[in-house]
Order: C-alpha cells, then sequence, then structure tokens
C-alpha cells in the first residue's frame, strides 16, 4: 500500500476527522443522550464523506449510492436531534460499563479503518471505507439496545442498525464487482 495514498487520502481525513470529534465528545452523561449524540457526529462524519465522493468519484452507481447515503443520514440526525430536544435526562444514570464498550467500538474503527487497503480511487476508497464506518454505527447501536433505557431511542438504534446492515452488504456487492478495477481519481 502507498503511504502517500493513505496520508492524503480525503475520505480517511474526514473519517479521522470525525472519530477525532466523537472521541473528544463528553463521555458523561446517561448512555441514551451520549448516543444520541454521537450518532449525530457519526452521521455528520458520513455525510461529509458522502459529498467527497460526489465531487471526487466517477461511478455513477456508488455516488448514487452516496446521494442516498447522506438523504438518510440528514433524515436520522433529524430524528436524534427530537429525541435530544424532547428528552430529560435522569439522574445518576451514567453507566461505566457502556462508556468503555463505546470507547472500544471507536478505537475499533479507526484501526480498522487505518489498516484499509486504500486505492488513492475515491469510489473504491469511499465504499471501503463507509463499510468500517456503518459497521461502527451497528456496533453503536447494539451498545445502546443493550445499555439504554428509553425505547425511542433504541427503536431509531434498531432502524439505524437494520438500515446500515442493508447498506454494507449493497456496498459489499459493489466492492467485490470491482476489485482490481480500480485507478486513481
Amino acid at each position: 500500500m502507498n503511504a502517500n495514498v493513505q496520508n492524503e487520502n480525503s475520505l480517511l481525513i474526514a473519517m479521522q476527522n470525525m472519530m477525532q470529534e466523537m472521541n473528544n465528545a463528553s463521555l458523561h452523561g446517561e448512555p441514551d443522550i451520549y448516543f444520541a449524540r454521537l450518532m449525530q457526529l457519526h452521521h455528520a462524519g458520513a455525510i461529509n464523506m458522502c459529498d467527497l465522493v460526489s465531487q471526487e468519484g466517477r461511478d455513477l452507481t456508488v455516488t448514487g449510492i452516496a446521494s442516498g447515503l447522506c438523504q438518510k443520514q440528514k433524515e436520522e440526525i433529524a430524528a436524534l436531534q427530537l429525541f435530544l430536544n424532547n428528552h430529560r435526562p435522569m439522574p445518576h444514570s451514567e453507566s461505566a460499563g457502556f462508556n468503555t464498550e463505546m470507547k472500544n467500538v471507536l478505537e475499533k474503527t479507526i484501526i480498522n479503518a487505518e489498516q484499509e487497503e486504500l486505492t488513492g480511487d475515491a469510489d473504491h476508497d469511499f465504499v471501503a471505507l463507509m463499510m468500517h464506518h456503518h459497521q461502527q454505527g451497528i456496533d453503536m447501536a447494539n451498545l445502546i439496545m443493550e445499555h439504554g433505557s428509553n425505547p425511542d431511542i433504541k427503536k431509531l438504534a434498531g432502524i439505524i442498525r437494520s438500515d446500515r446492515e442493508m447498506e454494507i452488504e449493497i456496498l459489499l456487492k459493489w466492492l467485490n464487482n470491482h476489485r482490481g478495477q480500480h485507478s486513481p481519481s
């Protein structure tokens, strides 16, 4: 793997920036609220990556996938914000176990993304990195479904999980159909 491709990859940089914002978010508070705030940052990172592939990509299938992902992420950000606006945190509801598990999810994702074989082709790299991004979203949703207490946020987490699982299947199919066909943008 070419170190310059890795170091100068705008999609990886966008993902790293998102991860930095998520890591800087407070680990304190009720898991439901913490999850909603982190997932908003997570979705904003996906939108940034979708915007980048829309500008840099050449494959109409990938830019179409990105457009659909972007719209879905915006809708979910609005739903998460509505939850945050209407939910009153319960006192003394912090969960050390949830916080530790969430920190592990965040660390695992960036390690996996940085080990991904990037090619410099925006379409390929978007698909490869978005699969890691989506897996992180699934892992985060699973955590809140286990540790959360609010049925509304748990329902939204279930929707997020199932949507990301379907999207990973689409991304994986594209990646498998295009192995070895990438060229730097």
